[in-house]
């Protein structure tokens, strides 16, 4: 990535860093930066993640992704967060987690198949409950795309 390329900056909570650490650090790949005894920065494919540990009795269930939103059949968590990909890494990490056992909110599927915006996708949720989205487009020119005649 270029080193001007402007990165995204999240921070969520987790009940439980040594969880995070073992799913972002672990399962994902996710190298580790600065960390403290409440919070972990994880380079989340070249952006900054920071996992910020909480009570769970200071989480609401509203704020884990209790809504949805029907997308070609998926009820999709509204409130995720996630990674565009390649097409091949994509894979790689589909396979990864798949021979890993990881649980699906939404197993993998390609949207709009055969049309502009054509997507792989797959959710799936952290330990404290946190909704993830990868996906990869056939075409990244459409990643942005306006024309939703097509969907």
């Amino acid at each position: 990535m270029h080193p001007d390329y402007p990165r995204f900056h999240l921070a969520i909570p987790v009940t439980d860093l040594s969880a995070a650490r073992g799913f972002y650090g672990g399962d994902l790949g996710c190298a580790t930066g600065r960390e403290s005894a409440r919070w972990i920065d994880f380079d989340f494919f070249g952006h900054q993640l920071v996992t910020h540990e909480v009570d769970a009795s200071q989480v609401n269930a509203a704020d884990t992704g209790g809504a949805t939103n029907e997308v070609e059949g998926h009820d999709v968590p509204a409130s995720h967060f996630g990674i565009v990909m390649s097409w091949e890494d994509y894979q790689s990490l589909l396979s990864r987690l798949t021979d890993a056992g990881t649980e699906f909110v939404i197993d993998h599927h390609v949207r709009f198949g055969g049309r502009p915006g054509e997507q792989a996708t797959f959710f799936l949720r952290d330990p404290s409950g946190n909704h993830l989205e990868f996906k990869a487009f056939r075409n990244i020119e459409m990643l942005f795309a306006k024309d939703l005649e097509n969907y």
